[in-house]
């Protein structure tokens, strides 16, 4: 069973950047498409964007294109998420998701498998 332990996450003020990292374990990484989704206090889950098995590729929610970047390193089974200019709009639980699937999807539904979550929060 795969598992998704996410690292990076911290406080940084409006127009700062962080990198999250998402590392698996116990699965074939490349078998998986891998994506990023968050959630605000009160709000619901959100996408944010994925990148395909082969890191060919990418999509984002409209809120971060441009200024968050999706990749993935297929041999250190690890999926990254660069976030630059960030704004207090985007602090959140940011969550890791993995799925075993050629589809390529915005809903959480379509994830196997997901990660406990890193903290972002950006101070104005």
């Amino acid at each position: 069973q795969l598992q998704l332990v996410e690292s990076g996450g911290g406080l940084v003020q409006a127009g700062g950047s962080l990198r999250l990292s998402c590392a698996a374990s116990g699965g074939t990484f490349i078998r998986y498409t891998m994506a990023w989704f968050r959630q605000a206090p009160g709000k619901e889950r959100e996408f944010v964007s994925y990148i395909s098995r082969n890191g060919y590729y990418t999509n984002y929610a409209d809120a971060v294109k441009g200024r968050f970047t999706i990749s993935r390193d297929n041999v250190k089974n690890t999926a990254y998420l660069q976030m630059n200019s960030l704004e207090p709009e985007d602090t959140a639980a940011y969550y890791c998701a993995a799925a075993n699937s050629l589809r390529l999807t915005t809903e959480g539904s379509g994830y196997d498998y997901w990660g406990q979550g890193t903290q972002v929060t950006v101070s104005s």
